[in-house]
């Protein structure tokens, strides 16, 4: 008698079952990131994705006195943006490597808006240190992650290329902000499509320089 296999993920997302989270994309980080500049361009495209979407965001903050505050540009109103998640305490200062600090997940577990998100779209600095060790510990506790490879950098190109070998052959899905966008609206029939294909398209307008 044969048994019949589980089915494998392909990791296909929704917006109901997915959260963001934003690592450590700080001011004095920025002169020293290889491809800076692209990277705090993504994840002014992803935080705009989220609101489109309804899909919950968290971010870090790595030893905030010393690497200073989260970059305002990594949204789209700024500060604003950036004020409407502290009011929601939903930007974590940490001294631990991966985001999933015992603040951040007791967070997780009691706060409503991020039960059953068991897709975690990960993208920010350093891919080798803190996006790889939160990415090991979700991947660890069952969840799927899916990097944002234009997304996530580090100060040295072959750390961060590294880095997205060691994630995606731990189970980690590698993608791109356009690809996750469209996966995870899935149809030019969803309600919010023309909002994010705006956004796409200013997106695209801007330098990628992975792509150089």
């Amino acid at each position: 008698m044969s048994v019949a296999k589980a089915a494998r993920s392909v990791g296909k997302l929704s917006p109901s079952t997915t959260a963001f989270f934003l690592c450590d994309i700080q001011e004095r980080f920025r002169p020293l990131i290889y491809n800076t500049e692209t990277i705090v361009n993504t994840a002014q495209y992803l935080t705009s994705m989220s609101k489109e979407l309804s899909i919950p965001l968290i971010a870090t903050q790595q030893y905030t006195k010393v690497f200073g505050n989260t970059l305002t540009d990594c949204f789209a109103n700024g500060q604003t943006d950036i004020d409407e998640l502290i009011q929601k305490n939903r930007i974590f200062e940490k001294k631990k490597f991966s985001m999933m600090t015992d603040e951040v997940q007791s967070y997780l577990d009691t706060n409503e808006e991020f039960q059953n998100r068991n897709s975690i779209v990960l993208f920010g600095i350093e891919a080798h240190v803190c996006v790889q060790q939160t990415c090991l510990d979700l991947l660890e506790q069952g969840k799927e992650v899916h990097i944002v490879c234009d997304g996530v950098s580090s100060q040295q190109k072959y750390d961060r290329e590294m880095a997205l070998k060691r994630m995606e052959s731990a189970g980690a899905f590698l993608t791109t902000a356009q690809s996750l966008a469209f996966m995870l609206m899935q149809s030019a029939e969803h309600e919010n499509f023309k909002a994010v294909s705006k956004l796409t398209v200013n997106h695209m307008k801007l330098e990628n320089q992975f792509n150089q």
